[in-house]
């Protein structure tokens, strides 16, 4: 327990958090985005896949970090136009057509894998590029708090700031108005002369910009090589942290730091000689006991106001 406690109070563990909440920040505020829209999207997980492999090879063979981010960028947002496509244009059905792509992604990416490399399983043999970490000035030589603020990933970084900019363009933005009344009340918005698809289609190029960020994240920060089917459910997490957090982008991150910290505290329990499978599953638990909280608490909420709405009506029949 004393080894526990140490490691939980410890810089080591605030760094974990902040390192494995990255990804999940990022792919979180796609869904802020898209559910701001009212656009069912569980293709996060198959941008998050291709955006990692597409930064990987663009890396690779132009040996540049801006060619790779724009790769690995243009890779993610060609699902999320995919998706757009169909989900707008031949309106199909949003949860099957992400759970296609999904699949498209992770076997696409093996394949793409095995093609470059002859291995279906990394792509070590690629002499991809990583993007450098920052020593942020006066910040690092501050006691424990320069520790734990300074010295991560650029991209770590700017998935915090995507979350102001995420706020700021929902709510102070024009555009980001036209989104949320899209998402509240469709038939208004188009009586007010929004366009309603292509508001949605810009949400979703929105949401496959950011989700690609985590996935780049996962392949040119946190590691330097692709490994298959390496996202591991990070995009359901995401849509899990927005609907706890209500779509709220500050509440949503919370959220985002409590399943990063579950993350962190599933791969220092293998530190300890317990099974690899804790290391898994922690998130999920995690993610499931905030959901069953979440529905307990709208429960409650229903009822309630329910009560309130009967006591109304008794007072006004008395």
């Amino acid at each position: 327990m004393r080894e526990i406690a140490g490691y939980i109070f410890s810089v080591d563990f605030a760094n974990a958090i902040l390192r494995m909440s990255t990804p999940l920040l990022f792919v979180s505020m796609a869904a802020v985005v898209g559910a701001k829209a009212d656009v069912l999207c569980i293709a996060y997980e198959g941008m998050m896949l291709t955006a990692a492999l597409g930064g990987v090879i663009a890396s690779a063979y132009s040996q540049s970090l801006f060619i790779g981010l724009l790769g690995g960028l243009a890779s993610g947002m060609l699902i999320a136009v995919i998706f757009a496509y169909f989900m707008l244009v031949l309106d199909t059905k949003p949860m099957l057509v992400g759970l296609a792509l999904n699949m498209l992604g992770s076997g696409g990416t093996i394949y793409a894998t095995f093609i470059l490399t002859g291995s279906k399983g990394n792509t070590n043999s690629l002499p991809s590029l990583t993007f450098p970490s920052l020593q942020i000035p006066l910040v690092r030589d501050i006691p424990v708090l320069g520790q734990i603020l300074s010295g991560h990933n650029v991209l770590t970084y700017l998935s915090f700031l995507s979350v102001i900019a995420v706020y700021v363009f929902i709510y102070k933005t024009p555009l980001g108005m036209r989104i949320r009344a899209v998402g509240e009340n469709p038939d208004a918005a188009r009586s007010a002369g929004v366009n309603v698809v292509r508001t949605k289609f810009t949400a979703l190029m929105i949401s496959g910009l950011l989700a690609s960020f985590g996935g780049i994240f996962m392949t040119m920060g946190y590691l330097n090589a692709f490994t298959r089917d390496m996202i591991s459910g990070r995009g359901f997490i995401g849509i899990a942290a927005q609907n706890l957090g209500q779509g709220h982008p500050l509440a949503t991150m919370i959220c985002t730091m409590v399943f990063g910290g579950a993350t962190a505290a599933g791969n220092m329990s293998q530190s300890l000689r317990l099974p690899s499978q804790i290391a898994q599953m922690a998130p999920y638990v995690v993610t499931l006991l905030g959901l069953a909280l979440v529905g307990m608490t709208d429960r409650i909420k229903k009822r309630t106001t329910r009560k309130k709405n009967e006591e109304k009506k008794k007072s006004k029949e008395e």
